[in-house]
């Protein structure tokens, strides 16, 4: 008989289909917030008036913004945007981009909390995994300032208690776990989308798949997180490829979001994840490859060195994925290579000689412990990076 545990998290909402300035103008009157600061995109601030909506609809309450985080959310930035915030006398927090915005923002609550004012001061916060993959969880108070996200992209990172900082120092992308930093609400506006790039769209796309897929596989699957999988897979790739064939359409930019968001269902509720998002981390932290083409490169390739234990399981994505007559990994890379993205480690710039590091610094992430076919070893680990090379 299985058994298991769900776990759910802090998150009061999430507003789907609306207007993004006006549901956040009615979150902060909710919340009584009187002292909203933006985090947002560079490039939204810059190249769009959409920032600027947003601050002007706040009025009064509008107490400046933010817009440097750059990707993989490095210590540096997220410290000088929550000291601008504290300075700001920030009493909710307002994130508007992407999931570098949105890991950011987790840890910008984290500063304000613990009066964080220089990079040093982050290290005690941070997730550590032992040398038998086991995670350890520092215990603080969660911040009293909490945070909306309105995602403009489909990582999905908005509805976990979990943020990914990047140690410039050590090149490796770390985590921040608390149930505390989770937003208090979510937006999902599809026309807050359009202005994202085509190819970040459609690569975080597949890391809502990546989510899904490596939920579905989980050695804590159970017909609870099932069947979100299943139905997020259905949902993501016939939105991506309807945003990709139509990318004004709003309709399918919302499947879109629901989609990664039910992709979520596992992550956020403790299933572990596997070795797709072990090596997609390294390669993040480690090698600056972007989020989402992480998923595009790793997951096929992880789902085929998988196969000899679970292909029965594997079958039912495939099918989900609208490809019932061929292999999960045949499926995936039919929707990815369809959407233009990456499909080997060369397309996202890493040299051969940075395999053995990468392998090794996985050992480092604890979803490495978890894959569904045991990894104990970097040579293991180099196994799938070659396959993916």
């Amino acid at each position: 008989m299985p058994r298991g545990e769900i776990i759910f998290t802090g998150m009061d909402r999430v507003i789907f289909g609306q207007e993004a300035a006006s549901a956040i103008v009615a979150e902060a009157a909710r919340l009584d917030a009187k002292r909203v600061f933006l985090l947002v995109s560079g490039t939204l601030n810059r190249e769009t008036d959409a920032v600027d909506v947003i601050a002007e609809a706040l009025g009064t309450s509008f107490a400046g913004r933010c817009d440097h985080m750059p990707s993989h959310s490095p210590r540096e930035a997220v410290v000088a945007c929550a000291n601008a915030a504290r300075e700001a006398d920030c009493d909710l927090l307002v994130c508007f981009g992407g999931g570098s915005v949105t890991d950011g923002g987790k840890g910008v609550t984290i500063c304000l909390e613990h009066n964080i004012t220089d990079v040093s001061g982050l290290e005690p916060f941070r997730t550590v995994v032992d040398e038998n993959g086991n995670r350890h969880y520092p215990e603080y108070a969660a911040p009293t300032v909490r945070s909306i996200i309105v995602p403009t992209t489909l990582s999905g990172g908005e509805f976990n208690a979990r943020a990914g900082i990047t140690n410039t120092v050590e090149k490796l992308k770390q985590s921040y776990i608390h149930p505390g930093i989770i937003p208090i609400s979510v937006i999902l506006d599809p026309a807050a989308t359009v202005y994202t790039p085509e190819w970040l769209w459609l690569s975080t796309g597949i890391r809502a798949v990546d989510h899904a897929v490596e939920t579905y596989c989980s050695l804590d699957a159970n017909a609870y997180t099932d069947g979100a999988a299943l139905q997020a897979l259905r949902l993501l790739s016939e939105g991506l490829s309807r945003v990709k064939a139509e990318p004004s359409n709003l309709d399918a930019r919302l499947q879109c979001l629901m989609g990664a968001w039910i992709s979520m269902t596992g992550v956020v509720t403790g299933t572990r994840l596997g070795a797709s998002h072990a090596i997609g981390h390294i390669l993040g932290g480690t090698a600056n490859v972007p989020h989402g083409h992480t998923s595009c490169v790793m997951l096929p390739y992880v789902m085929d060195y998988n196969a000899a234990i679970n292909s029965h399981r594997q079958a039912e994505i495939a099918a989900a994925l609208g490809e019932p007559d061929v292999s999960a990994g045949d499926a995936l890379d039919k929707l990815i290579s369809g959407l233009g993205m990456p499909r080997t480690l060369r397309d996202v710039g890493i040299n051969e000689d940075q395999l053995p590091k990468l392998a090794e610094n996985c050992m480092l992430d604890s979803w490495t412990y978890s894959n569904p076919r045991e990894i104990r070893s970097p040579e293991q680990v180099m196994e799938i990076l070659r396959a993916a090379y």
